[in-house]
């Protein structure tokens, strides 16, 4: 890494917290490696209370862009000059390219959470999902597998800050796409259970199983799990949560970490920001998941 910074080396960020178990440095950083590309990424521990001055460095350093992750990516959008189609619609944003200090966000989770799940042999098309979470990565989950066709998104979110967002989010999906939309308490958990019995994908959005949330799970009852429902946890590190760990106890054979939807992600930010591919194939080897 440090033969090849230089004083035209060009720098593009990742803005969360927490961050610093984040394994996208290393993804960018190798990919920049692989494709002999003069740049750098970085990853800074930045709340909703130093996001507005993070935004103004990025200007003021000329930072190329930006990834953006919890709890930011719905602060930030007041703080941005654009946003794409997607992102309008989702309300969330997780790149941000900097075009000659004009700020542009951008929507990547959502397509990269159907990739990953396609990558599994997994098509949200004609699909029943149940979705928990309505922050930035649900919003951008729920739009995008209403864009690809999936029959019905049932959406649960405790009655937080968020709720509100979820309820939006499915106003949206059943005004703009034939899926039917639906958002229900967490708290009525037997509407939660009933709608995993009946559903063909459960993806959890919420980050419960991530720090300092390790320890918990949403599903802590095996009687309503069945051995063909599809889990989906956007979390990847701990790389088994315990959500997976339950699930996969009880007999739920495809059952999957965020990795996969960190890493197509992350290749279209990667597009966005700098115009070149992600060399994937490199990348998969590196993070271990060939």
């Amino acid at each position: 890494m440090a033969e090849r910074l230089n004083g035209h080396t060009l720098l593009v960020s990742l803005i969360a917290t927490p961050i610093r178990h984040s394994l996208s440095p290393t993804m960018w950083n190798e990919s920049f490696a692989k494709n002999k590309m003069d740049y750098a990424y970085l990853a800074f521990e930045v709340g909703n209370e130093q996001l507005e001055d993070a935004v103004k460095g990025i200007r003021a350093l000329d930072i190329q862009g930006s990834n953006v992750s919890m709890p930011n990516k719905q602060k930030i959008i007041p703080l941005l000059d654009e946003l794409s189609p997607a992102a309008k619609l989702a309300g969330a944003v997780n790149t941000v390219v900097n075009q000659n200090g004009h700020l542009v966000g951008h929507v990547t989770d959502g397509t990269g959470c159907m990739r990953a799940l396609r990558e599994e042999g997994v098509d949200i098309k004609d699909k029943v999902v149940t979705l928990t979470g309505a922050g930035g990565a649900g919003t951008a989950i729920a739009i995008q597998a209403a864009l690809d066709g999936a029959k019905e998104i049932r959406i649960f979110n405790i009655d937080d800050q968020h709720y509100a967002t979820a309820e939006a989010n499915a106003q949206k999906i059943n005004e703009h796409t034939d899926t039917v939309a639906t958002v229900t308490p967490l708290e009525n958990q037997t509407a939660f259970k009933q709608s995993l019995s009946e559903s063909d994908v459960f993806i959890e959005a919420t980050g419960v199983g991530m720090h300092p949330l390790e320890n918990q799970s949403l599903i802590t009852d095996p009687s309503f799990i069945r051995e063909d429902l599809v889990v989906f946890d956007v979390v990847y590190s701990p790389a088994e949560t315990e959500l997976l760990k339950f699930v996969r106890e009880h007999g739920v054979k495809k059952a999957y970490n965020g990795l996969g939807m960190m890493l197509y992600q992350g290749a279209e930010a990667f597009k966005l920001i700098t115009g070149e591919e992600m060399p994937i194939a490199h990348v998969k080897e590196v993070l271990g998941l060939d």
